[in-house]
């Protein structure tokens, strides 16, 4: 039985990992802050013995007694409501809390990996996106905090395993959806999904002609998982390679969700990007690739939705 700590713990996709990880036999340490985490999401984890939960800033350093094998940084508010409200802290856990992350995984000479994010690639000239590919990112613009804290974070990755001989790597996660979603998270698709439900418009920023490709819960979990098993250090996208528009996906969620809601358009968000698709051939080189289909995928995630909305209503 190893030892995995995952900053951001108590997050969408930290919770995930926690239940992944505890499925595999190693007891977890989750650690966060709780300022876009939530709890709830552990909750029914928290009286395991194999399982402990620490409220704390990653920025101030995580301290830990005994061995760890594997550290998963996954600290940071992810949606651009959360970087948006909250930019020095984005900027703050990409890279302070990188690099106290870091010395944690080289203090117990343990494995470690970033989240990164296809957001690295900015508003891409290319689709899909390779993992070769530099990027456009517009570093003043107000998405900037949060794609410049992940670029530099791999790069402080990057620089522990050239320096310090660590054993890093790093994924670059593409839209990820699935259950314990936030619902003020403010994405598409819990916006999409909350107004579905209620039956009030759903709200389109631009034309709804930019692009994205959705991965269920699931299938990121278990590829992010193949990198830090498989990985040779090299940045590997996970996500799915089935690039829809907006417009496509919000007219999607309204037939699954059995809605009488319309679409309304308001003005295109600052430096949004236009297409966002994955290259995967390094991921499926390594034994992944996406396996729920986005329907089944959604349904499952709307019934959550239901029942989210349903007791958020009840208490």
């Amino acid at each position: 039985m190893g030892h995995t700590v995952i900053t951001g713990g108590a997050g969408f996709l930290g919770s995930h990992l926690c239940e992944a990880f505890l499925a595999r036999g190693d007891r977890v340490t989750a650690v966060d802050n709780l300022i876009t985490g939530s709890y709830e999401n552990i909750r029914h984890l928290d009286e395991r013995d194999d399982f402990e939960f620490i409220k704390r800033d990653v920025t101030q350093g995580v301290f830990l007694t005994g061995p760890v094998d594997n550290v998963l940084h996954f600290a940071s508010p992810a949606s651009p409501l959360g970087y948006l409200q909250m930019p020095i802290q984005t900027l703050k856990v990409g890279a302070l809390g990188t690099h106290c992350a870091l010395g944690l995984a080289r203090a117990k000479g343990a494995k470690f990996l970033l989240a990164s994010t296809s957001e690295i690639y900015g508003d891409p000239e290319i689709t899909p996106q390779p993992e070769s590919y530099w990027g456009r990112v517009n570093t003043i613009g107000p998405r900037g905090v949060y794609d410049e804290a992940k670029r530099f974070a791999e790069s402080m990755t990057v620089a522990y395993r050239r320096m310090h001989g660590l054993e890093t790597q790093i994924v670059r996660i593409f839209n990820t959806y699935g259950p314990r979603m936030a619902i003020e998270d403010g994405r598409a698709l819990p916006a999409f999904v909350t107004a579905a439900i209620k039956g009030n418009p759903l709200t389109i920023f631009g034309t709804g002609e930019q692009t994205r490709s959705f991965c269920y819960v699931d299938d990121t979990i278990r590829g992010i998982v193949a990198v830090l098993d498989k990985g040779d250090g090299d940045p590997v996208n996970v996500g799915s390679p089935g690039e829809m528009t907006i417009l496509e996906f919000a007219n999607l969620i309204i037939e699954l969700s059995q809605s009488g809601s319309t679409i309304v358009h308001e003005d295109a968000m600052e430096d949004d990007p236009q297409r966002r698709e994955p290259v995967i051939d390094r991921a499926r080189a390594l034994g992944w690739q996406p396996e729920v289909p986005l329907r089944e995928g959604l349904e499952k995630t709307i019934a959550w939705f239901r029942e989210a909305l349903h007791a958020n209503a009840q208490s």
